[in-house]
């Protein structure tokens, strides 16, 4: 399994329209993505602070999506964002996720 962890910063009181863009437009079209397994989105205190990540069931999948749709997703989300998102590549070693159904192992 692979992951993506993306750092960004939303404008101030973005926040609910960010939650809103990510459930109506950027899952749908991670969804339609070969070898996407999840996303999970982490706020912090102030609601601007963010992270995200998302698993892959291979580390190709994941370069595929960054080099196909991310480009789209970032121009969805460009109303909401303050400075340029980060981005960080893992390989998963271990994760309770890998004991669910539909999850291969690295």
């Amino acid at each position: 399994m692979y992951a993506r962890i993306v750092t960004l910063y939303l404008k101030p009181n973005h926040l609910n329209d960010f939650k809103e863009t990510i459930d109506k437009q950027v899952i749908p079209m991670l969804r339609k993505q070969d070898g996407f397994k999840d996303e999970i989105t982490f706020v912090g205190p102030s609601g601007t602070d963010v992270r995200t990540i998302s698993f892959w069931e291979k580390k190709e999948n994941a370069e595929s999506y960054n080099s196909s749709t991310y480009p789209e997703v970032l121009k969805v989300l460009a109303n909401h964002l303050e400075g340029t998102p980060q981005l960080k590549n893992y390989d998963v070693v271990n994760s309770t996720f890998t004991k669910m159904p539909g999850f291969a192992t690295v």
